[in-house]
């Protein structure tokens, strides 16, 4: 009995002393990825539907590869929604830099035509946009990086002459 008791308290103690040492698997120790909007592509624009290429950086800070599984998007533009959706683009960035990943996003500026022919009166003027969203990453336990990105476009630099 005296065996079973001792055997029982050892089993527990490295029990414990395991499950101390499984917590510290899960610390999150990494800092989160930067992501940034580098260019805004237009690839299409016709009356009923336009279609853009979004261009994106993904900075790693940390020392080990960061798996990127895609992204959740919504983009305003002023203060109209531009277009949502979900890319699942996977991507690898290695230790230390950036990797970089395209977004085709296809929308429909019929039912704000007015809003944006009144923003493009003036196409030397900057209209304010926003990107909102999370970025999925991870391998096998997920983590998403939640990005709001605020900037402005010309629109001028879009049209051709």
């Amino acid at each position: 009995m005296l065996s079973q008791w001792r055997a029982l308290r050892t089993i527990s103690l490295l029990a414990v002393l395991g499950l101390s040492g499984c917590a510290s698997w899960f610390a999150d120790e990494e800092r989160d990825p930067a992501v940034h909007l580098v260019k805004v592509e237009v690839v299409r624009a016709k009356l009923l539907e336009q279609k853009f290429m979004l261009h994106f950086r993904v900075d790693n800070p940390n020392d080990s590869d960061l798996t990127v599984r895609g992204l959740v998007y919504q983009i305003h533009l002023s203060q109209f929604m531009l277009a949502e959706g979900e890319s699942s683009e996977w991507l690898t960035v290695a230790p230390k830099s950036s990797g970089y990943f395209q977004v085709p996003i296809r929308t429909n500026l019929w039912q704000h035509l007015r809003e944006v022919v009144k923003l493009l009166k003036k196409p030397d003027q900057p209209i304010p946009y926003r990107l909102e969203g999370e970025l999925k990453t991870g391998l096998f336990f997920g983590n998403d990086v939640h990005l709001s990105h605020y900037g402005e476009i010309i629109p001028g630099d879009f049209i051709p002459e």
